[in-house]
């Protein structure tokens, strides 16, 4: 456990790990969030927006609510998913930005990046990539994005000062961020923090 974090960080990648790789090797298990089009449907998302996406990333969604609700994103735009999953966010980030834009998932699960490249490989969506990292280190050049998205993950993230400071380097000056997240209005208690089934849940 390092001093600026409540928990241990490596006991909590795994533990992240461990639950979305059970999450992709069957998305029909019970979890104690939403998944799929159930969660799709509560966070408010419009059937056009995921119509004829692989099975695979719809039943693997598992967002808190729609990065989308201040506006969906423009042609032309670079955009970053911090913590993308399964890829449906980046998937339909890809189709609104179109072919003059880009976008790029970064997520610290193998089996998710894997799904997602597999989901746009099936959709043939050749504007998005997915990379292996975390949301403190994101692979992405200084100034590149005009908008960083992010969907139920820097709640995962002990360091969030650092995930933001990562947010800001790689947005170009006037950039925007479009965060869908799990937000609290009271102070949390010790044991909370130091809870690792709570962080990773």
């Amino acid at each position: 456990m390092s001093p600026d974090s409540p928990v241990d960080v490596d006991e909590l990648r795994q533990e992240i790990r461990r639950k979305y790789d059970a999450m992709v090797e069957d998305p029909t298990a019970s979890f104690h969030f939403h998944t799929g089009r159930r969660a799709l449907a509560n966070a408010g998302y419009e059937e056009s927006w995921f119509e004829g996406l692989p099975t695979d990333t719809i039943d693997s969604f598992a967002g808190v609510a729609s990065p989308f609700h201040w506006g969906m994103l423009r042609p032309g735009e670079h955009v970053v998913d911090v913590g993308s999953g399964a890829g449906t966010d980046c998937l339909i980030a890809a189709r609104a930005v179109g072919t003059e834009g880009s976008v790029i998932g970064v997520d610290m699960t193998s089996a998710m990046v894997a799904t997602a490249r597999a989901a746009a490989d099936l959709a043939d969506i050749t504007n998005v990539e997915f990379e292996e990292g975390y949301a403190e280190a994101l692979p992405v050049a200084d100034g590149w994005a005009d908008v960083v998205i992010s969907n139920g993950v820097i709640n995962l993230v002990p360091d969030k000062d650092a995930a933001y400071r990562e947010i800001a380097r790689v947005l170009r000056a006037g950039g925007r961020i479009q965060i869908a997240d799990i937000c609290v209005d009271r102070e949390v208690s010790e044991g909370a923090k130091r809870d690792i089934d709570l962080w990773s849940g």
